[in-house]
């Protein structure tokens, strides 16, 4: 029933980082589990509430400089606790010049749009030349908007990037590499000259990593991979809290956890590799950081109890406490 619902997908490279033990960091992130079938407080199949930023099919606008654009619904692999799962299930196909036209003619039209997320799916897993079809699109219409390409190819698979795809994004500036990496088990010595190689070439790259329970939920694992991509060359941008997805909830660091483990990780590392730790706040609130005054406090509810989290425009919102 859990194949059925989400597949079970992994590259060989990622799969092959994972150790034998069932609770390895690596295996975790991909191996089905029979508690992905538990329906958790607060669960939504539209966790950041994105249906209600649509523009077109693939293109949400919800913060006014920048929009994000569903480029594919496929990935090198499937993470168990990916907040997209219920949309990634479609496997819906690299976007056609027929669905991106319009929206190229909407950037034109909306100077406002500084910047342009580029996700899905994962953008990497097209071919170059959809790629270099998408990017030469979006940069005709738009010659000054920032094009962010947000990926965990570099290390799911990193032997799909090829010298062309980096020439590719070398020519298309301004651009930056997004990677997704949780664990530095991830950082294989593939993916390493890999990024490397992006930062060599110009290309500024951040790293993504999301609170996973029982994978890198200690300060010690994250100081660890946040020392190893500044020594890369990377930029720890965001640690996430986890996105209330169905079936993901044994991922779940209950939040306060979380500010406790942020508050440790300070004390481990610089400045210049700590993330910010934030929290898309469930059903469309928008992203902020975390930290003990942002919670207002908490609320019992049929769904058991809520923190009430303070939202940008000052409205409260919730998050379980567990």
């Amino acid at each position: 029933m859990i194949i059925e619902e989400f597949p079970f997908a992994v590259t060989p490279h990622f799969a092959a980082l994972a150790g034998p033990e069932k609770d390895d960091p690596i295996r975790r992130q991909f191996q089905p589990d029979p508690q992905e079938g538990i329906v958790h407080a607060g669960d939504l199949t539209d966790p950041l509430g994105e249906t209600a930023y649509r523009v077109f099919p693939r293109l949400i606008h919800q913060y006014r400089d920048r929009a994000l654009l569903k480029v594919t619904g496929i990935c090198a692999g499937h993470c168990r606790f990916c907040f997209r799962r219920v949309w990634i299930t479609t496997a819906v196909p690299f976007i056609s010049d027929e669905e991106l036209d319009p929206i190229c003619r909407w950037l034109k039209d909306h100077g406002e749009v500084r910047e342009i997320l580029l996700s899905g799916g994962d953008p990497l897993t097209g071919s170059d030349e959809d790629l270099a079809r998408l990017f030469s699109a979006l940069r005709d219409a738009r010659p000054d908007i920032l094009l962010r390409l947000c990926t965990r190819v570099p290390v799911t698979d990193p032997e799909r990037i090829n010298a062309e795809i980096i020439s590719l994004c070398k020519t298309m500036k301004p651009l930056r590499l997004v990677v997704h990496i949780n664990h530095p088990k991830e950082l294989s010595p593939e993916s390493r000259r890999l990024l490397v190689s992006f930062v060599e070439a110009g290309i500024p790259v951040h790293v993504q990593t999301v609170l996973l329970r029982g994978i890198n939920d200690n300060a010690e694992t994250l100081a660890e991979l946040f020392r190893e991509c500044l020594n890369l060359g990377l930029t720890p941008y965001y640690l996430f809290q986890l996105d209330l997805a169905p079936g993901t909830g044994h991922f779940r660091v209950p939040l306060r956890q979380g500010l406790a483990i942020y508050e440790e990780l300070k004390k481990l590392i610089s400045g210049l590799g700590l993330p910010a730790y934030a929290v898309d706040l469930p059903g469309g609130g928008g992203k902020v950081r975390l930290h003990e005054g942002i919670i207002a406090g908490e609320k019992e509810t049929e769904n058991g109890i809520m923190l009430l989290l303070k939202g940008p425009d000052g409205r409260l919102w919730e998050y379980p406490a567990g």
